[in-house]
């Protein structure tokens, strides 16, 4: 029986995934693989009748430099009860090829012990995708799909910057980052925003909305003072994921909330929410000044990937050939900063709970510091000009809301 390889999509979509598709396509079928794309992930790969599409040649070259999937992904993560082999007996599936985050992967690594059980010798092979950046990958390299989605961010952030100007208004931007903020700081630094927030920001402090908001109008009162009307601040979503759920639901927001009472987050637009309680907080203080929200999420997941990912994307599809040749299983692939494809393996991630804690932004580094030192906010200095806008100008003071003095 013809020999194939199987290949599903979990989570949510990043660009480069039809890169990753179309370099597996190619570079399997040319040694006698057949190609199995299985749409709706673990759900489609589990399910009585799995809707499978095999991929040839001219298909992935359709796709090699779309954006999207090909394949239809899922979020659905299978219980060990939900597991069957018929799929991979059928098929003769020789490797099974993931494409999505650390969930994706471990959830193979059940399914792979189970098959073995079943006397079934299927290797596994993870190629890890996230637009937020935050896989621990060694060296700190990107994980694929970041640096389309920062550039298309960029894009975004440009014209919003270039809105405010026009317009002599501010702008409160907020960028996906489950919990951390390398979209957002990428962004920002790029677009020259005057403030940026992210969570990692808060090292030596607990995140609250009112510092949030303080540190919105520490750059505002400052741009003010310096004779500008206008300005752009960005928060990273991922400081949600830090305060406490008593203030987000006391924050004067209507938030639907789930069978446990918790708010749900994702039906909300965080930069709705943050130019609300600035708003809010301008009126208290008297300063008329418009502002106005942009979301800047979903709109990057599906770009078609710059030139940078569709290297990267190559890379990691002809490197789980190498890797699969090299008879290694049960690994993520990466590539380092020369471009040497190498096997990583979750358990070198995850800690003592077994969960992959995430790669944050390094706020102690050159490059954070440098980018943060030069945004626009309230200084000692400026305390007796702000005073004709607050009446406590140290309360507005971004290093001592940080705690970093």
């Amino acid at each position: 029986m013809e020999k194939s390889i199987a290949i599903i999509c979990g989570g949510g979509p990043a660009p480069g995934i039809n890169t990753v598709i179309s370099t597996l396509t190619k570079t399997f079928i040319k040694d006698g693989f057949k190609v199995l794309g299985v749409n709706h992930g673990y759900k489609g790969l589990l399910s009585d009748n799995p809707e499978i599409e095999v991929l040839d040649y001219t298909k992935a070259d359709q796709i090699y430099s779309r954006g999207g999937s090909t394949l239809i992904m899922s979020r659905f993560k299978p219980k060990n009860s939900d597991f069957k082999s018929d799929f991979f007996k059928k098929h003769n599936v020789k490797l099974l090829v993931t494409i999505g985050g650390d969930d994706t992967a471990s959830t193979a690594g059940r399914l792979v012990k189970y098959l073995t059980k079943e006397a079934l010798d299927i290797a596994h092979i993870h190629v890890p995708k996230t637009i937020d950046n935050d896989l621990p990958l060694p060296d700190r390299n990107p994980t694929f799909g970041f640096h389309t989605a920062k550039d298309e961010g960029v894009r975004i952030g440009n014209t919003v910057y270039e809105d405010a100007r026009t317009s002599e208004n501010w702008f409160v931007v907020s960028a996906m980052g489950r919990s951390a903020g390398h979209l957002a700081f990428g962004i920002a630094s790029a677009c020259h925003f005057p403030m940026m927030i992210i969570p990692e920001m808060f090292n030596k402090t607990k995140i609250t909305f009112d510092k949030i908001i303080n540190m919105v109008i520490s750059s505002i009162i400052k741009s003010k003072i310096r004779g500008i009307e206008y300005g752009v601040a960005m928060i990273s979503e991922g400081v949600f994921h830090f305060v406490d759920e008593d203030e987000i639901k006391n924050s004067g927001i209507n938030f639907t909330y789930d069978e446990h009472g918790h708010p749900e987050l994702g039906n909300v637009s965080k930069s709705h929410i943050f130019n609300y309680l600035l708003q809010v907080r301008l009126k208290e203080l008297g300063i008329e000044l418009k502002s106005r929200p942009v979301e800047i999420g979903y709109e990057l997941r599906c770009c078609k990937p710059i030139a940078f990912d569709l290297t990267l994307c190559t890379l990691l599809g002809i490197g789980v050939k190498k890797l699969f040749d090299q008879g290694i299983s049960g690994c993520i692939v990466s590539a380092d900063s020369n471009g040497d494809v190498t096997p990583l393996y979750l358990k070198d991630f995850e800690d003592e709970n077994g969960k992959v804690p995430p790669r944050l932004v390094d706020i102690e580094s050159d490059m954070a510091q440098l980018f943060i030192k030069h945004l626009i906010y309230i200084r000692e200095r400026d305390y007796e000009a702000a005073k004709q806008y607050v009446s406590n100008p140290e309360d507005y003071d971004v290093k001592k809301i940080l705690n970093w003095n």
